[in-house]
């Protein structure tokens, strides 16, 4: 599977980026999948309902399987932060997977940048960012690509990986 990521700080577009690229990529006949990595904790369950009960009386993992979907809850107590590696292993076999999040795992990655944000510039600090996709034209040396065209950016990416 091509892996190709996306940095930037939080509220900077990424997912609303993603989101646009996604489709653009699907109408080219392409799997995509997405990991999204958080510092944050998170919960996709509700408590009172059988999954949530059965995490918290224990369970080290709960699926749920309906006729649409199925979702794999992990609990990893006292396990380390799974690595991007680990997750990919266990994703079905697709043309791409997007990863938002993971900045110093060594992929490819856009940074997400917006000046309006007050933020710095990341790719200094992260040797695998190739490219930049701002708002705004930057003075840097990596290629700029316009925030606001996610076909410019569909088209990088799918370059970059060896699906164009």
């Amino acid at each position: 599977m091509k892996v190709f990521g996306f940095a930037g700080y939080s509220g900077s577009g990424k997912t609303t980026l993603i989101e646009r690229l996604i489709p653009l990529m699907r109408a080219r006949g392409l799997r995509v999948s997405l990991i999204k990595h958080t510092h944050h904790g998170f919960d996709i369950d509700k408590p009172g309902k059988d999954s949530f009960r059965f995490r918290e009386a224990g369970a080290t993992e709960v699926l749920l399987a309906g006729g649409q979907r199925w979702a794999l809850m992990h609990e990893l107590r006292d396990e380390p932060e799974p690595t991007l590696e680990g997750q990919l292993a266990r994703l079905a076999a697709v043309d791409l997977v997007l990863v938002e999040g993971f900045r110093t795992t060594p992929i490819p990655k856009i940074e997400i940048h917006r000046p309006a944000a007050g933020h710095p510039l990341l790719h200094d600090k992260f040797p695998n960012i190739v490219a930049i996709a701002s708002d705004t034209p930057l003075d840097v040396q990596l290629p700029q690509l316009d925030l606001n065209d996610p076909g410019q950016i569909a088209m990088f990416i799918l370059k970059s990986v060896d699906l164009a």
